[in-house]
Order: C-alpha cells, then sequence, then structure tokens
C-alpha cells in the first residue's frame, strides 16, 4: 500500500507532469535540431568540402545479392542487400548531438544563474528603524 500512495504523491505533485512536459518538448526540439542539421547546416558544410551530401557518404563493406556495385545513393545499396557502413549518418547525428547538448548548456546556464541571483534586501523591520534613529541621533549629540 506504501508503494501506491508513494507513486500517488508522485503523479500528483507536479514531477511526473513535468517529466512528460520535458520529454514532449524534448521530442519536438529534436525534430526541430534535426532538421537545422540535415537542412541547413550540412548543405553548407557539403558546400564548402565540394558538394558532399553526408546522408549518402557510405564505405561499402560487401557488394548485395540483387544488384551489383556500384551504387550511388545509400538507399540504392540497401535496396540491392548491400552492406554498408554509412558513416555520413554518424556526421549528421554528432553535429545533431553538438546542437543539442550546446542549446542545453545554455539554458542550464540561465536557469543557474536565475537561481542564484542574489535576493532583493528584506525591508527593515520597525525595530530596525527605531535603532537606527536612536543611532543617528546619538551620533549627531556625540
Amino acid at each position: 500500500m506504501a508503494f501506491a500512495k508513494e507513486f500517488k504523491e508522485f503523479a500528483f505533485k507536479g514531477n511526473l507532469i513535468d517529466m512528460a512536459v520535458g520529454v514532449v518538448v524534448g521530442g519536438v526540439f529534436g525534430t526541430i535540431t534535426k532538421s537545422f542539421v540535415d537542412d541547413l547546416i550540412n548543405p553548407l558544410i557539403g558546400l564548402m568540402l565540394g558538394k558532399v551530401d553526408f546522408s549518402n557518404t557510405f564505405v561499402l563493406l560487401k557488394a548485395g545479392d540483387k544488384a551489383p556495385a556500384p551504387y550511388s545513393t545509400v538507399k540504392a545499396a540497401q535496396e540491392a542487400g548491400a552492406t554498408v557502413l554509412t558513416y555520413g549518418n554518424f556526421i549528421n547525428a554528432m553535429v545533431n548531438f553538438l546542437i543539442v547538448s550546446f542549446a542545453v548548456f545554455l539554458v542550464v546556464k540561465v536557469v543557474n544563474k536565475a537561481r542564484n541571483a542574489p535576493a532583493a534586501p528584506a525591508e527593515p523591520t520597525a525595530q530596525e528603524k527605531l535603532l537606527v534613529e536612536i543611532r543617528d541621533l546619538l551620533a549627531r549629540k556625540g
């Protein structure tokens, strides 16, 4: 029974909802980042390196049974049953990872800065105000 109570507290104190929101936002962010890498970054890198399309860069390990080599695309090689190392997809994934980690780093940095911001000074109490007035009076007389 304690397990059910503990789960109920977990689910309804906001932890589960916060986690669900994080997963949804993370999924959308991942989709946007993938598009950013695939559609914007990689074409620019490919253009600088001589029109290389990373999504179609691969090493043929073994020709396929259905069609002979050479293959112009990864898809053609895979459809022919060839064994390939698609290192271009790995490069895409690494660029994607670097962008996502940098974005998470920036978010964590902002959150930590907001958490560690100095608190506003507390308003002095009536007693503290009175003590300051007494100190000022004594300083003028002495």
